[in-house]
């Protein structure tokens, strides 16, 4: 199974060493779980959701299975009118499904210092600084691992529909 992880520096994993980066982590979790899955990391490190979609085609080879979609955080962070943010998500995911290619979009929420409207836009939430770099925004390797943890369900329910696409 080949799966691609497009995202900003969540997915890259700023500020870790590759191997605790989330796509690393996911891999080695499915990996446990006796699932034979290589994630491929195309995760950068202030992307958008227009840069995300500007580079799917490069980000997203020939023979990928399934993608996680984790984009929106720089978004926010810049502002940017959650219709854009949409916009975007919206054409990679309708670019994917002209691919049929199967997506697990990741959600991301909005940090309450963009103001009570814009948070209400992105469904904002409170970040566990024992989980988090210094900067308050990345997670250390003990927040990938929660993130891996929760995420773990729905990229298994993931990897069931990409078998069930190419009939395998």
């Amino acid at each position: 199974m080949k799966i691609v992880a497009v995202g900003d520096s969540l997915t890259a994993g700023l500020g870790l060493p590759i191997d605790a980066a989330f796509p690393a982590r996911m891999a080695r979790a499915l990996q446990a779980k006796g699932i034979a899955a290589t994630i491929a990391n195309a995760g950068v490190s202030g992307g958008t959701a227009n840069g995300g979609l500007n580079r799917l085609a490069w980000s997203v080879p020939q023979g990928t299975d399934a993608v996680i979609l984790e984009l929106g955080a720089n978004d926010m962070l810049r502002g940017v009118d959650p219709n854009v943010t949409k916009t975007a998500l919206d054409k990679i995911l309708e670019q994917l499904a002209g691919r049929h290619i199967p997506v697990l979009l990741a959600g991301m929420k909005a940090s309450r210092n963009m103001g009570a409207d814009y948070a209400r836009a992105f469904d904002a939430v409170a970040a566990d600084p024992k989980l988090n770099q210094a900067d308050g925004m990345h997670p250390n390797p003990a927040g990938v691992d929660v993130i891996v943890k929760r995420m773990l369900p729905s990229v298994e329910e993931l990897i069931a529909r990409a078998r069930k696409a190419r009939g395998s």
